[in-house]
């Protein structure tokens, strides 16, 4: 439980809904990534890269201190433009700064900045991984981020973002130290990605609101597919937050996810039930808790479908979001007060009692 509004801004400007307009939807393929010369997108028999190691962050201060913001961090780097990879691994990790690390298990994320936004509009982002903080220590993660081959190709923007509220001079910690490389080796993959389109760029859903619909936040979005794509797949994180509220959601809630490609439903329960085991050890606070689909001191785990048969002739993807019907009767506009779990009252007070929501984000993976 935690003694700041955690996710009050969540993922600050970078974790906006993305828009085209103003709606939270992508329509159509603009701000998507597709893959670069010599990646196998231009028709060409594809040509192994060179192995190599990208570093993107080398133990970047990731902080706030007021008005010294680091929550969110830039880096422009540079990847092989040319060449196919058969395996490209992130290696991801958090260390402690001179004043220890934050003691709260934070949200945060690694991104690739695909286009800036216009005037007060969010950057569109794409997600290569999401994880939660330990409570106190460091961590590291290694991933697979093979099929991303499309956006880790040539100059690009890299973003990280944790939700930390402390940095240097807090009592509480000087926040974190970041380090993230590409570790990428020469070859062909099983399949041949060739391009990578936002769905949504990472964005808020309130939960249990009737005044606040998920297809309103999560709007539908419509993708042109690529020409040339033999194959689909459907890359989303989905994790849960706020607390105090009917069912402990959205946190300590396991509810059933959709989503929905083609006209076809693909559900799954966001939960993890093995935080005990996954977790950094030696962490402090309620690391071993079931939650929502994260668990504190580990990487959250990608929600992956393949679509292939779900857009067999199809030139554009039709995607939605949804989740099982729930309605918070511990919230501030509730007609009756009731269900409070941790025994609040139905206000929101950013600590005991936060507004249940999902943060998720997606993108279509296309393969030939």
């Amino acid at each position: 439980m935690r003694p700041v509004p955690l996710l009050a801004l969540v993922l600050a400007s970078s974790l906006a809904a993305c828009t085209s307009g103003d709606d939270g939807g992508t329509t159509s393929s603009s701000g998507s990534a597709t893959t670069s010369s010599g990646t196998g997108g231009g028709g060409g028999a594809p040509v192994a890269g060179v192995d190599t190691t990208v570093v993107g962050f080398d133990k970047e201060p990731v902080y706030f201190a007021g008005e010294d913001n680091k929550r969110i961090v830039d880096k422009a780097i540079t990847f092989p433009a040319e060449g196919t990879y058969e395996s490209i691994v992130l290696h991801l990790a958090l260390s402690c700064p001179s004043g220890g690390c934050d003691p709260w298990d934070r949200v945060g994320s690694l991104q690739i900045v695909v286009a800036e936004g216009a005037g007060d509009a969010p950057d569109t982002v794409i997600e290569l991984s999401r994880f939660v903080t330990p409570y106190k220590v460091g961590g590291a993660w290694d991933l697979d981020l093979t099929g991303l081959r499309p956006l880790l190709s040539g100059d690009v923007t890299l973003r990280g973002f944790i939700d930390t509220w402390v940095g240097p001079g807090s009592p509480y910690g000087d926040g974190w130290l970041l380090s993230a490389s590409f570790e990428m080796k020469g070859g062909t993959p099983a399949r041949l990605p060739i391009s990578v389109q936002p769905v949504w760029t990472a964005t808020y859903v309130p939960y249990g609101d009737p005044a606040k619909p998920i297809a309103g936040v999560a709007t539908p979005s419509t993708l042109e597919l690529p020409a040339g794509a033999t194959s689909f797949e459907l890359r989303s994180f989905v994790t849960g937050h706020g607390q105090g509220n009917l069912e402990n959601c959205a946190e300590f809630c396991s509810k059933d996810h959709a989503m929905t490609i083609g006209g076809v439903a693909h559900t799954q329960t966001i939960w993890r039930d093995d935080c005990a085991t996954t977790g950094v050890k030696g962490q402090q606070g309620t690391w071993k808790y079931s939650r929502a689909g994260w668990c504190p001191g580990a990487d959250v785990r990608p929600w992956t479908i393949d679509v292939t048969a779900d857009l067999a002739g199809k030139t554009s993807a039709e995607i939605a979001y949804d989740v099982e019907t729930y309605d918070n009767t511990c919230r501030p506009d509730a007609t009756t007060c009731a269900g409070c779990t941790l025994g609040t009252g139905c206000e929101y007070d950013g600590g005991s009692h936060t507004e249940p929501n999902f943060q998720i984000s997606a993108a279509l993976i296309s393969y030939r």
